[in-house]
């Protein structure tokens, strides 16, 4: 039988767990790959957030809203495009509609090594994809940059040329990481990732006519019951310091 004083000491250690989980509570948030050299240091520029507490991790808008769909316990959900977070608040996995935070573009890239001039005419896009060896892309049913290349190729005309050359990537960070280690030698990328110094040593990037694309709105969504943390984070992210930011790594105001 356990004694009154041991019950009372039993019942203090764990409302002392408890407390102990609460504040160590982790916030994740799934951020779309376009993002991934900007978002962090985006994040590290608020010093009043509680980064300790944050667990970021990137893929594609398409693959995160199947697992939030399916239960992924994510607090916020920082999309690459409108249709997917849209999407989820219909079924009613988000608090609300949620906010444009940004607007992204697409970029040609290509390998330093591969002895390609990217011009932005449509007869120098032709001589560029003549001369590819592969020609790396997002995966468009899983990712808005992917989509946007594919608009863009087929604006140009030069779609069917293309299209044996192609390959796809999960993500779009990932079709840059194709074009960098050369295992395609051309890509269609963001400007974001593009101009970020991971890239930049081995590849060089040509900017696309927004024009020739559907524009890219960037949309984030709470996830139901988000931590205090991913409000945070979502109100931030719609601040004119972090604004600024964004321009700065290749994006333009919502």
């Amino acid at each position: 039988m356990i004694k009154p004083h041991a019950k009372a000491i039993v019942v203090l250690i764990i409302l002392w767990a408890i407390g102990g989980i609460a504040q160590s509570q982790t916030t994740t948030i799934a951020v779309s790959a376009n993002l991934k050299e900007a978002f962090a240091s985006i994040i590290a520029a608020n010093n009043t957030l509680k980064l300790g507490e944050l667990k970021i991790i990137y893929g594609s808008s398409g693959n995160f809203t199947t697992q939030i769909m399916n239960g992924a316990p994510f607090n916020l959900f920082v999309s690459a495009d409108e249709q997917y977070p849209l999407e989820l608040y219909k079924l009613g996995k988000t608090v609300d509609q949620g906010k444009i935070y940004t607007q992204g573009k697409i970029v040609l890239i290509t390998n330093n090594s591969s002895g390609i001039s990217l011009r932005a005419d449509r007869e120098g896009l032709v001589e560029t994809i003549n001369k590819a060896n592969k020609i790396a892309l997002a995966k468009p049913e899983l990712a808005p940059y992917g989509r946007a290349a594919i608009q863009y190729l087929q604006a140009m005309g030069v779609w069917e040329l293309a299209k044996p050359k192609l390959v796809f990537a999960d993500n779009v960070a990932l079709a840059s990481m194709y074009v960098k280690t050369g295992a395609a030698d051309l890509g269609i990328t963001a400007l974001s990732l593009a101009q970020s110094p991971a890239l930049t040593k081995d590849t060089q990037y040509r900017t696309i006519n927004d024009k020739l694309y559907e524009p890219i709105k960037q949309r984030m969504v709470l996830i139901k019951n988000p931590t205090p943390l991913a409000k945070e984070v979502y109100q931030y992210l719609q601040s004119a310091q972090a604004q600024e930011l964004f321009i700065k790594y290749g994006y333009s105001a919502p």
